[in-house]
C-alpha cells in the first residue's frame, strides 16, 4: 500500500488512515477490490474517461423511451398487453418468438466458456430461406490453465430480458399456458432448456428451473411439448432439495444450454417457440415438496 494511503500530512503532523479508506483516495470502485481471473491484466482506466457521450443518440433515446411510455399508457385502457380482455382469456396458444429476419436474431445472446478462457465457440445465424434460428459451433471441454477452474466446456443461447421505457425490468406473464411448445432440429446431442423467473431475494439470482430435451438428430423436425409442471429448480448448476413450482406471472428469459462433455461440432435449428394450454395436463408440479415444519 502506498505511503499516501497510509498517512496524509496537515499542518505538518501526521494523520494515519485506517486500510477502509484507501481505496476511496485510489477511486477504486468497491472496498473489497475488484475480481480478476488469474492472468487477466488490470483495468487501470479511471471512470470517467469510459463515458461515451453522444447528443445525437441522446435525443434518440428520449425520443424511444417516450414512446414506449406512450404505449404502456394506453395498453392499460386497452387490456392485457394491448389486447381485449375477451382474446386475453379464450386464448389458447402463443407464439412467443419466431425467426422470419435479422431482427428477431437481436433477441438474443450467444455465450460460451470462453469467458471463463474457455475453448468452446459458438455462433447464431438465420437458417435456410431465413425461416429458422441455427445455433452452430464447437465444443471442448479442455479447462483453462489458469489453476482456479476445474471444469470447461458448455454453450448457452438465451433470450434478452424485456425491458419497459427507461429500461425497467419487464417481465413475460405465462399464467394462462401450462405447456412449452418448440419446433427444433437436432444433431443428437442432450440438450437443457433454462427457464429464469423473477426472485424474491437477493441470493436467489442464480436460480434457474431446467428441463432435458434429447434431440433425436436426423433431417426431420421434431415437436416437442413439455408442461412446465417438469422443470426442475436448480442454483450453479446444483439441483436443490427443496423445490418449488415456477412463476409462471414473472419470466424473464429461457434459454438453451449444451454442456454434455461430447467435444465436436453441434447445431441446433429452432423454428419457433410458443406456450399452450393443454386441457387435459392437470399436475400442478411433477417433484416432491417438503414441508419445513411438517405437523406433529
Amino acid at each position: 500500500m502506498s505511503p499516501f494511503c497510509r498517512s496524509l500530512t496537515r499542518r505538518g503532523r501526521l494523520l494515519t488512515l485506517p486500510p477502509l479508506f484507501c481505496p476511496l483516495l485510489r477511486g477504486k470502485k468497491t472496498f473489497y477490490g475488484e475480481y480478476r481471473r488469474p492472468g487477466q491484466p488490470r483495468d487501470n482506466t479511471p471512470p470517467w474517461k469510459k463515458i461515451r457521450f453522444d447528443f445525437a443518440k441522446g435525443v434518440e433515446g428520449i425520443q424511444k423511451h417516450f414512446g414506449l411510455l406512450k404505449d404502456e399508457i394506453v395498453q392499460r385502457f386497452e387490456g392485457p398487453e394491448g389486447r381485449p380482455l375477451h382474446e386475453h382469456l379464450l386464448e389458447q396458444t402463443r407464439v412467443m418468438w419466431e425467426f422470419r429476419g435479422q431482427e428477431s436474431l437481436h433477441q438474443w445472446v450467444v455465450s460460451t466458456d470462453r469467458e471463463i478462457g474457455g475453448r468452446s465457440e459458438a455462433y447464431v445465424k438465420l437458417g435456410r430461406n431465413n425461416t429458422t434460428c441455427l445455433l452452430y459451433g464447437t465444443l471442448c471441454s479442455t479447462p483453462p490453465r489458469d489453476g482456479e477452474t476445474r471444469y470447461s466446456g458448455y454453450c448457452t443461447l438465451r433470450s434478452k430480458q424485456p425491458l419497459a421505457s427507461f429500461d425497467r425490468k419487464k417481465h413475460y406473464d405465462w399464467s394462462s399456458f401450462n405447456t412449452l411448445h418448440l419446433r427444433v432440429r437436432g444433431d443428437g446431442r442432450p440438450w437443457m432448456i433454462n427457464i429464469a423467473a423473477e426472485t424474491y431475494f437477493s441470493h436467489q439470482q442464480d436460480d434457474i428451473y431446467n428441463y432435458f430435451l434429447y434431440t433425436r438428430g436426423g433431417p426431420y423436425w421434431q415437436d416437442v411439448k413439455i408442461p412446465f409442471s417438469k422443470f426442475f429448480l436448480s442454483s450453479r448448476g446444483r439441483i436443490q432439495d427443496e423445490q418449488y413450482c415456477l412463476w409462471l406471472d414473472k419470466v424473464n428469459t429461457i434459454g438453451f444450454t449444451l454442456g454434455d462433455k461430447a467435444d465436436g461440432p453441434f447445431q441446433l435449428e429452432i423454428d419457433f417457440i410458443a406456450l399452450c394450454n393443454d386441457r387435459a395436463h392437470t399436475e400442478e408440479f411433477a417433484y416432491e415438496l417438503y414441508k419445513r415444519n411438517p405437523e406433529v
